[in-house]
């Protein structure tokens, strides 16, 4: 109840605070990268229980001749690689938060068809609430392996504390600065988890 006291509350006001930001951005997307300005997808959360998650859009919708979308890596744009290294195409999984889908602290949210693909272990990091950060985004974020990102998930359900959101909290900010492991190499983001 804490935690949960915790996200509303923070959420709330990040909103409020960053509202003349996220209006900025959601021009410099629509103008870049044109309709939608949000990329909307359904997520697993906790228990497995879908929700769609909210992002601002970071790449085009180029396709090659036959019609299928190109690779990620030449679809993300300019701001889209600004946004992705700052976060801030992160800011409205805020309102995520907000309605109760997403915490500000847990697992990140994947792939739906990632769920089939989880050893029984791995599929425990569905036991609490994703997060907009978390335990593996500052142990690499992106550039580590999908094993060691899911042994950390399940690190942080068994021992997941307000203290150690904090931590967490404080971590993300200067990962962000630093801007470390935002893509594995090669790609824009992660290669797909194939199981």
């Amino acid at each position: 109840m804490t935690k949960r006291t915790f996200d509303f509350t923070l959420a709330a006001c990040l909103l409020f605070l960053t509202a003349p930001l996220l209006i900025l951005i959601w021009v410099a997307v629509r103008i870049t990268h044109g309709q939608p300005v949000v990329f909307s997808q359904v997520r697993p959360g906790r228990n497995g229980e879908l929700f769609t998650m909210y992002k601002f859009r970071t790449m085009t919708s180029a396709t090659d001749a036959a019609g299928a979308l190109l690779p990620d890596v030449d679809r993300l744009t300019w701001l889209g690689q600004i946004l992705r290294s700052t976060s801030l195409d992160e800011l409205p999984e805020l309102w995520n938060i907000l309605k109760g889908d997403m915490s500000f602290v847990g697992p990140r949210p994947l792939l739906v068809e990632y769920l089939k693909r989880y050893t029984p272990e791995q599929m425990r990091r569905h036991e609490v609430r994703p997060g907009l950060t978390g335990l593996a985004q500052v142990s690499g974020r992106n550039a580590i392996s999908w094993e060691e990102r899911f042994a950390i998930d399940v690190h942080y359900v068994d021992t997941a504390s307000l203290v150690l959101d904090v931590k967490i909290l404080a971590r993300t900010a200067l990962a962000v600065v630093r801007r470390d492991g935002i893509s594995q190499e090669g790609e824009a983001t992660m290669e797909k988890f194939l199981g």
